[in-house]
């Protein structure tokens, strides 16, 4: 079956930074609907009427990714309206009631980058927003996508979607 929308298709890749440095690899292949939201509109265009056993490497620009760095995503607040064991990395959706930051969006994952002790750096840029990427994939399989896909335009939540990344020295899967 050729990758047409909409269908679904099964990937692994080897995920690097422009300078070649590994960000994730995924050897055990991953569900995407192809056509609706799941995969980056470039990668999209590279699988177009591909079979299985397509393989291809790729340059995503930041714009073509996770997006440019936004610094006005970026605020501090008061450590006092932080659990107790705050620490860097944990994640919150939205800032916490009592919040001062004006104008910071509520419907964002915050990353905690810093810890001080008066106050926490929250930042709620995606982990590799403003990062131009290398991507190998590999098409691994493709089938009919169901319904309910089709109606939702996904396969539910997928790895371009998960807005926490990994610690420094580990990889995400």
């Amino acid at each position: 079956m050729l990758i047409t929308s909409p269908c679904v298709v099964s990937l692994s890749w080897r995920l690097e930074d422009a300078q070649g440095q590994l960000i994730d690899e995924l050897s055990e292949p991953m569900e995407f609907f192809y056509g609706g939201d799941d995969l980056f509109a470039k990668v999209e265009q590279v699988l177009a009427g591909q079979d299985i056993g397509f393989e291809t490497s790729l340059a995503l620009d930041p714009e073509e990714a996770f997006g440019d760095y936004k610094p006005e995503l970026v605020c501090f607040e008061a450590r006092a309206l932080m659990p107790e064991n705050v620490s860097e990395g944990m994640q919150f959706e939205g800032l916490p009631e009592g919040a001062v930051s004006e104008g910071m969006a509520q419907d964002v994952v915050y990353t905690v980058t810093e810890v001080y002790p008066e106050h926490v750096v929250l930042d709620g840029n995606h982990p590799l927003a403003g990062m131009g990427l290398r991507m190998h994939l590999r098409v691994r399989d493709v089938r009919e996508a169901t319904e309910a896909e089709i109606r939702e335009g996904s396969v539910g939540e997928t790895v371009f979607s998960v807005v926490s990344g990994a610690p420094p020295d580990e990889q995400l899967h």
